[in-house]
């Protein structure tokens, strides 16, 4: 059985004072029957870490460099975010291949880093809102896996995560069956392209909050979420993270 993974990407939100949460939530979760993880900004990596030190909830960066170090001012290496306390790293975010225009390539050098560091790589794939009018959706998601996932994939190491750009942060939300066919497919080219690709755990992103956190877990090959806006607060974070324990 596939652990479950209840996954916060808090993007450029969170001062100090919002670590907070991050108590509220362990008092909440003391033993849940799934991960937790929240990815902060890295301004709060190493202080979440510290917070978090003891309990449940795991710590992860939004991004990382390919290069373990060197010359790349502003840049953070895998190497670093470790260092901080992090144990994931969110790898090719639709934000990050539309505002800063990573390619494939660029994810996967980005994975192998985080693999060097010890790091698990969350892989983010998803289809534009024309792409999926066009009917397009398979193809665009299969090329992105097989072009950002690096020969070092496995199911210890490596999250897939499913996010189709035109539901992030809209309010919309793919059906049902939508969901199921895309994870169907990641799930079967994942069998293809490495060892163990039954056990790797593919998450759904987009637009996922309390009120449709039950029904999208009930979805077959969806192993969790990559939360947005409804990880900022702790009790909107832990009734999705309950809707999960109870899947």
């Amino acid at each position: 059985m596939r652990r479950k993974l209840a996954a916060g990407n808090w993007k450029m939100h969170g001062l100090a004072a919002d670590l907070d949460q991050v108590d509220a939530l362990s008092v909440a979760h003391p033993a849940p029957e799934c991960d937790i993880l929240i990815c902060p900004p890295a301004t709060l990596i190493a202080r979440m870490a510290e917070r978090a030190a003891g309990s449940a909830i795991h710590v992860g960066g939004q991004d990382c460099h390919h290069a373990d170090a060197g010359a790349h001012t502003g840049e953070i290496s895998a190497p670093m975010l470790a260092d901080a306390g992090a144990t994931h790293v969110i790898l090719g975010h639709s934000e990050r291949r539309a505002d800063h225009g990573e390619s494939d390539a660029l994810v996967r050098a980005k994975a192998e880093a985080a693999h060097r560091a010890g790091l698990t790589a969350i892989i983010c794939v998803g289809e534009t809102e024309t792409e999926r009018d066009d009917g397009r959706t398979l193809d665009v998601i299969g090329t992105q896996l097989s072009g950002s996932l690096p020969a070092t994939a496995r199911a210890q190491n490596t999250v897939i995560a499913y996010e189709p750009v035109w539901a992030i942060g809209t309010g919309r939300t793919p059906s049902a069956e939508q969901i199921a066919e895309v994870h169907a497919h990641l799930r079967a080219r994942l069998v293809e392209l490495i060892p163990g690709g039954d056990d790797v755990r593919l998450l759904y992103g987009g637009s996922v909050k309390p009120s449709n956190a039950a029904q999208i877990f009930a979805i077959p090959n969806v192993d969790g979420a990559l939360v947005g806006g409804a990880s900022l607060k702790a009790a909107d974070f832990s009734a999705i993270i309950t809707a999960l324990e109870n899947a």
